[in-house]
C-alpha cells in the first residue's frame, strides 16, 4: 500500500495544515500512513496521513550542496 501523500519521506519539510503555531515540521520517518515529523514547536508527532495531509514545503535546504 502506497503512502496517500507520494512526496512523504525522510528529510522533507511540512506544516500541518491546521496547526499553524507548530511551525516548520521536518518528516523524520514513514511507515504506512504513520509520518514521524519533528516541528519546532510542538517537538516530534506522529501524523496519520489517512486523516491529515501535511502542507508539502520542499526538500530541506541543508541537504543541497
Amino acid at each position: 500500500m502506497s503512502s496517500p501523500n507520494p512526496f512523504l519521506e525522510p528529510g522533507v519539510l511540512v506544516r500541518h495544515p491546521s496547526q499553524d503555531d507548530w511551525g516548520l515540521g521536518q518528516v523524520q520517518t514513514v511507515a504506512g500512513h504513520k509520518v514521524t515529523v519533528n516541528f519546532e514547536n510542538a517537538g516530534k508527532q506522529v501524523i496519520d496521513a489517512n486523516v491529515v495531509r501535511l502542507t508539502f514545503i520542499g526538500d530541506d535546504p541543508r541537504g543541497a550542496r
